[in-house]
């Protein structure tokens, strides 16, 4: 039997630290919307800046595929810390200088969610390295509760450090990168397999992780669902930033109400592992999209902050559900490898579509306001729910564990 994940020092160090870091990142998160409607009042900037952030999706998720199962996923991490502290901490100095620009956010949010990109890839082909593969469902859904509690804590935090000081809440976020560098570096374990000296063309690695991936229709219809909710999702905080002040919310109040998103995820990530035991994944799948479904027409009902926060509480209870069974699959399935680029590809598909729905999500702000930009996500959702359920991939989809790798 293998050693409980509390004893397990190396996931523990990859754990903590991300922990702190992910801290940070959901506090700037916050500060990032609130700074730029405080310097232009403008949510069609908003979402300009939100949408650089996760403008590397697109870029960045196949090269640094590529990347990452050629070089050490150790030496990828400590770098992507590294550089993500620089950054947040030119925006505090720049907001304290009072030199600030759009144009300096939108830059810093870019070249954050590179570095994100290259990190994430690290650390998802990491974890089967430091945890057994018995105890791999135990560890992605402590990772979503790391997540989902960084969201608890972060965002309310943001609210309240961002009333101390503008410059404040991105501070913090270059320190938390720093701490994580500090407890990543005494990972002792390789973190990946051995490799062959012989490379080929980037683009030809590339090609072999797209190919595979093609070739997997589970993993292929999968990637299809996170793309199109991925659209609906990435407008999600900004619009309920936007309906919170308009219902009179403070920016410490908007932190608080996007915390209790946190709730709902933990509580999620605690019940994901006997989830995926007793219920069919096809049913976890499923349920979750028509769930959302029903949470973006109660947004779109809400008369109160309160009902506003009961509703993004309720409705997170799925999401680390639905994504601890969707990780589950891809590790079931996919080679130590090809880790990277598949993960690279499916990632680039599924999140591709996160600065098109920013981008929408603001200019929709702009000019129809957020209740009207609710029906719309709710629309679109139920479409996605709608083309899923037809599905026979999804309806059809056997368990996890019962799959092996495939060459």
């Amino acid at each position: 039997m293998p050693a409980p994940l509390w004893r397990n020092r190396d996931f523990l160090f990859l754990w903590t630290g991300q922990v702190v870091s992910t801290l940070g990142a959901r506090i700037s998160g916050l500060a990032y919307p609130l700074l730029v409607l405080a310097v232009t009042g403008s949510p069609a900037q908003a979402g300009l800046v939100a949408a650089a952030q996760a403008a590397p999706f697109l870029i960045w998720f196949l090269p640094a595929g590529v990347l990452v199962d050629r070089w050490s996923r150790k030496r990828i991490m400590l770098a992507a810390d590294a550089g993500r502290a620089v950054a947040l901490a030119s925006v505090a100095v720049a907001v304290v200088l009072g030199r600030i620009t759009i144009g300096h956010l939108m830059v810093v949010a870019f070249v954050e969610g590179t570095l994100y990109v290259f990190f994430l890839l690290a650390e998802t082909a990491a974890l089967p390295h430091v945890v057994p593969k018995p105890q791999l469902p135990a560890a992605i859904a402590q990772n979503q509760a790391r997540d989902q509690g960084a969201d608890l804590a972060g965002q309310p935090l943001g609210g309240l450090l961002f009333g101390l000081g503008h410059a404040v809440p991105f501070a913090v976020d270059a320190v938390s990168y720093l701490v994580g560098a500090a407890l990543v570096a005494p990972i002792q374990r390789p973190l990946e397999d051995e490799r062959a000296p012989q490379r080929r063309h980037l683009l030809a690695e590339v090609s072999e992780g797209v190919r595979w991936l093609w070739r997997q229709h589970l993993l292929r219809a999968l990637v299809a669902i996170a793309s199109a909710g991925n659209l609906a999702f990435s407008a999600l905080g900004l619009t309920i930033v936007i309906r919170a002040t308009d219902l009179g919310a403070s920016p410490t109040g908007v932190g608080v109400l996007l915390g209790l998103f946190g709730v709902g995820a933990i509580t999620g990530a605690l019940v994901a592992p006997p989830m995926q035991r007793l219920v069919a994944p096809s049913m976890i799948m499923l349920g979750a999209l028509w769930w959302w479904v029903a949470q973006m027409v109660a947004f779109a009902l809400a008369p109160t902050v309160f009902v506003l926060g009961v509703v993004y509480t309720v409705g997170a209870l799925m999401g680390p559900i639905f994504n601890t069974t969707n990780a589950a699959y891809c590790y079931a399935l996919t080679p130590d490898r090809l880790q990277g680029r598949v993960n690279g590809a499916a990632r680039m598909i599924g999140w591709g579509a996160r600065p098109v729905g920013a981008l929408l999500g603001g200019i929709s702000l702009e000019t129809l306001g957020a209740v009207p930009t609710f029906a719309a996500l709710a629309t679109w959702l139920a479409i996605v729910a709608a083309a899923s359920t037809a599905s026979r991939q999804i309806r059809r989809a056997p368990r996890p564990e019962t799959l092996t790798e495939q060459p």
